[in-house]
């Protein structure tokens, strides 16, 4: 099992992105819980731009100039409270591949950011592979609050495949193990 902590980087917490996630800052406390509960076992990711978009990318990344940016610019950079951990960088919204199935081990638990766009396709992703995924809905932030409850309630169709739990859940059921 691996808790996989998704795109807690600058580009979405800071007021003034194009991609700024109003509640960011409400996730960061109980992220560090997370991060203190699961240990060795957790998998940053940042969200990176393609050097060359191709595809249905391209005319993304006309709409978001701004974020063609290199992966060392201080946008892609994680917030100053994970500063320095390793990095699974990924140019796709969902961070579902082979490095994260690989630490998942069958098990994979999600926190992060955008609930409705990143968290979402990681999670349906590992769903699709077979992967038991907890979502921790207290740790994870929309685009706004609607957005996020919207991407919450989608997932909980997926049950039992996909498990919407909370920070405290979490930490009650490794104290009784």
């Amino acid at each position: 099992m691996v808790l996989a902590v998704i795109d807690l980087q600058r580009i979405f917490a800071e007021p003034e992105s194009g991609w700024a996630t109003p509640d960011f800052q409400r996730v960061v406390k109980p992220t560090q819980r997370l991060v203190e509960l699961f240990g060795e076992d957790v998998v940053f990711t940042r969200f990176i731009a393609p050097e060359h978009p191709t595809g249905s990318w391209i005319p993304y990344y006309e709409q978001w100039p701004f974020a063609l940016q290199p992966p060392d610019s201080y946008a892609y950079q994680l917030v100053d409270e994970f500063r320095g951990a390793p990095t699974l960088d990924k140019t796709t919204f969902g961070k579902w591949g082979p490095e994260l199935a690989a630490a998942a081990n069958g098990h994979l638990v999600l926190s992060g950011v955008t609930t409705d766009c990143c968290v979402l396709t990681t999670a349906l992703a590992a769903v699709d592979a077979g992967v038991a995924v907890q979502v921790v809905e207290d740790a994870c932030a929309g685009v706004d609050e609607a957005s996020h409850r919207k991407a919450i309630d989608l997932m909980r169709l997926y049950s039992p495949m996909l498990e919407v739990v909370t920070v405290d859940e979490l930490v009650n059921r490794a104290g009784q193990q």
